[in-house]
């Protein structure tokens, strides 16, 4: 069997990660309206710009952090299980494209909440602003369980959480090469078996260690899902017509799912992400011209997006705060129209002039290091 699908590019995934990013940030949008308190405030969304017009955006955009999950097991997949080196340039590659990013915006979050907080008496958000929740962000441990609640780039909690399902997939990789889909799909089964058994409670937010070992299980299991996904497609299980007819029929049975008591919307979630993987999947199969190459390039802004957009929340209240006096203009959809386009500019020069540099000096870094070191040796 190949280890690789032949198209090269899943534009259409590109694509569909930018969206994801952007449905973030209308999730997040709520945050203009929190006042000044020590602890969570419940916004009434309905508030917000074009909220009738938008109201799965504002109110379920954060079910796209499940969708990135599951999209970077399938690329992972895509990537790595053709290449016989990848264990050895895995971690590097991994560093170089993440961390400094992080580390820039993480150091922009801590000057803008520092001033937030002299003004204020509290944080903007996410409160635990010390030294001890700087330092497991700065290594990207932010969410591995040694943490009280999200701290200083809140929304970077899905990233540190996806390392340890970056660690499980390096770990399985010998292995995933032989039977990707065979080995994939049991460990994503397991995994939610773990939460919808009620084995671990749900909660991405809560302070016990169960709910924040929950976190780390469900991107797991969305995460070795998309590889599990990849693993079929090579297998010639998922073609084209069959990936049409599956997407709709696991949208309709997450609709239908979602009305149950229990897990009904965590079902919802979870079906809804792989009908969106597997319509997704299915046009990519279908565009053997390329034709939707742009979504290359409009996918690359995604991660910029992602990290860029609270710390620019942030400094937009504090604007209005110093100038206006009143978050309730937030309610005008100029501001929305400001935010959104801010957090999508931001990606795009993110990416070509923070990103795609520091990734290739990271890595130049690394190759001096492996020489030196084999010169020693």
């Amino acid at each position: 069997m190949n280890a690789r699908l032949p198209k090269r590019h899943f534009n259409a995934l590109d694509l569909s990660r930018l969206l994801a990013a952007c449905a973030v940030l209308f999730w997040h949008y709520q945050h203009f309206f929190v006042p000044p308190v020590d602890f969570e405030f419940h916004v009434r969304r309905s508030i917000a710009p074009f909220y009738h017009q938008l109201a799965w955006a504002y109110d379920y955009g954060h079910v796209a952090v499940e969708y990135f999950w599951a999209v970077s097991g399938f690329v992972f997949a895509h990537v790595y299980l053709a290449d016989p080196a990848a264990r050895g340039r895995f971690w590097p590659a991994r560093l170089a494209r993440l961390w400094p990013l992080h580390l820039i915006t993480l150091g922009v979050v801590a000057v803008l909440q520092a001033v937030y907080t002299a003004s204020n008496g509290t944080a903007f958000i996410y409160h635990h602003q010390d030294w001890w929740h700087f330092t497991l962000n700065l290594f990207m441990a932010q969410t591995w369980g040694w943490q009280v609640n999200q701290s200083y780039n809140g929304p970077t909690w899905s990233l540190s959480t996806e390392i340890l399902a970056y660690a499980a997939f390096w770990a399985l990789l010998p292995m995933l090469r032989r039977m990707p889909a065979l080995l994939a799909l049991p460990v994503a089964v397991a995994m939610f078996a773990l939460v919808f058994g009620n084995v671990l409670p749900p909660g991405a937010r809560a302070e016990t260690m169960g709910a924040k070992m929950a976190t780390v299980v469900n991107c797991i299991g969305y995460f070795f899902a998309g590889v599990a996904v990849y693993g079929a497609a090579l297998h010639g299980w998922l073609n084209t017509r069959r990936l049409f007819v599956l997407a709709p029929l696991l949208a309709i049975a997450g609709w239908e799912l979602s009305g149950l008591k229990v897990h009904g919307h965590d079902a919802a979630i979870l079906l809804g992400t792989l009908a969106v993987l597997a319509a997704t999947l299915a046009i990519d199969l279908t565009d053997r011209d390329d034709a939707l190459r742009f979504g290359r390039q409009l996918g690359d802004a995604s991660y910029g997006i992602y990290l860029w957009h609270f710390p620019l929340q942030l400094a937009l209240v504090l604007l209005v705060d110093a100038t206006l006096g009143t978050r309730m203009v937030f309610r005008q959809p100029v501001f929305l129209v400001i935010f959104v386009g801010a957090s999508v500019l931001a990606g795009f020069a993110s990416h070509r002039w923070i990103e795609r540099p520091a990734q290739r000096m990271v890595m130049r870094w690394i190759d001096r290091l492996r020489h030196v070191r084999a010169v020693a040796a």
